[in-house]
């Protein structure tokens, strides 16, 4: 029976963006129930009120209905609140991360279940492997030549194709697996992602060619629901600022700042004065970027330039750690270290690494409480606690397409 014989039902979260518009109209033109939803989350300058509107302006020209979810006080529990704590513990946390996790793939998914929804779709940037769908459909999410190698056969064995599992995406520019690592197999099973076969210019040729109203409409930056705020000002409304002293890598006093829950590692640029008067010096000064923060005494660390050795890490260690396909790793042995590329931001680079687990210290792989060491092969710099660690397959496809396996949340 053909997809349109089933006529399977799906929720599309529309953003008012382009990506989750041409969503809506691929699994439309594939046959597909489709409803277009707006999640109103928690919006800080207003600029959420355009968003919806922009999606019912998209949802009317594709003739599909059109409803708003109200989420805003989940929202503000579950990602606003998260990210203010994090923050306030010296962390620089991922609300992209909480966002999926709680809102998008927690409250919007139960809802549409209960609502008499198949499925749920998004605009995210990742391929699904899936047995719901076939390697012929439009969302092109199982490359025939992918195949599930074994790096360890002795620790560890590949979950077959019948689980549900996300490949990056197409566009690796535009890749946003980095962002669902906690997705469940239960919440996987009621997913689609119609535009991880595509590039970011095929998706705005396809908005143009069907005539989208919001073809052309710019992609949003930073924090969503803080629009046009900074980060440090809206921080400012939930965290006091308490000024502090900054230290180069040596302990030397070279400035002050007015508290370290407004930096992040790595941040450059925080306006300090160079430890010597030697005009020289100053001219040839590079800049500063932080390398520690401590909230206890709050001290802000910084090192000149941004090849200090006190930027980089040759290993992190995670918590909260979480696997796609936790019967993924069958551990036979005490110890196991699987070869791997990581990611621990999103945008940057995949790199060679290696994970580390202990089975004596950790029943298994797929507890919440279970702690993970990432080992770079080239240490890696701007690592911030708070921030997620992602890892992929070692293998890819004949495309570079790799396997998103999970992730964590990185340790001071």
């Amino acid at each position: 029976m053909s997809i349109k014989e089933k006529r399977k039902r799906v929720f599309v979260g529309m953003s008012g963006g382009v990506d989750s518009s041409v969503a809506a109209f691929l699994l439309r033109e594939q046959g597909y129930d489709v409803t277009g939803v707006f999640i109103n989350g928690f919006n800080v300058d207003g600029c959420q009120d355009k968003d919806a509107e922009d999606a019912r302006r998209a949802a009317d020209h594709l003739g599909i209905p059109f409803y708003a979810l109200d989420a805003r006080e989940d929202y503000f529990e579950h990602v606003v609140q998260y990210m203010i704590e994090g923050y306030r513990k010296g962390l620089t946390p991922n609300p992209d991360v909480m966002c999926n996790k709680e809102i998008k793939f927690g409250i919007f998914l139960e809802k549409a279940l209960k609502l008499g929804a198949d499925y749920i779709a998004t605009g995210h940037y990742v391929r699904l492997l899936s047995p719901n769908f076939s390697a012929q459909s439009v969302f092109g999410a199982t490359p025939k030549s992918y195949s599930s190698k074994k790096h360890h056969a002795t620790d560890f064995d590949m979950v077959s194709v019948a689980n549900c599992r996300l490949l990056t995406a197409k566009d690796t520019k535009k890749d946003q697996s980095y962002f669902l690592w906690t997705l469940t197999q239960e919440q996987l099973r009621h997913c689609v992602f119609p535009i991880g076969g595509y590039t970011k210019a095929e998706v705005r040729e396809i908005a143009r060619k069907a005539g989208l109203p919001n073809a052309e409409k710019k992609d949003s930056q930073g924090v969503c629901f803080l629009g046009k705020v900074k980060l440090p000002d809206f921080l400012k409304e939930y965290i006091e600022p308490k000024k502090g002293d900054v230290l180069d890598v040596d302990g030397n006093k070279i400035g002050e700042h007015e508290g370290v829950q407004f930096y992040t590692i790595g941040q450059r640029h925080v306006n300090m004065q160079h430890a010597t008067n030697n005009k020289q010096q100053k001219t040839n000064q590079k800049p500063y970027y932080v390398v520690k923060k401590d909230v206890e005494t709050n001290t802000l660390v910084v090192a000149e330039g941004n090849d200090h050795p006190a930027l980089f890490k040759h290993e992190v260690e995670l918590t909260n750690v979480h696997f796609v396909n936790p019967q993924q790793f069958e551990i036979r042995n005490s110890k196991f270290e699987i070869p791997m590329f990581a990611r621990v931001r999103y945008r940057q680079p995949l790199v060679e690494a290696t994970l580390v687990f202990d089975k004596n210290q950790y029943q298994s792989a797929s507890e919440k409480s279970a702690s993970i060491r990432v080992i770079f092969e080239n240490p890696q710099k701007f690592i911030a606690p708070g921030q997620s660690a992602v890892f992929y397959s070692e293998n890819a496809d004949e495309n570079g397409n790799r396997e998103m396996l999970g992730g964590g949340v990185i340790l001071e």
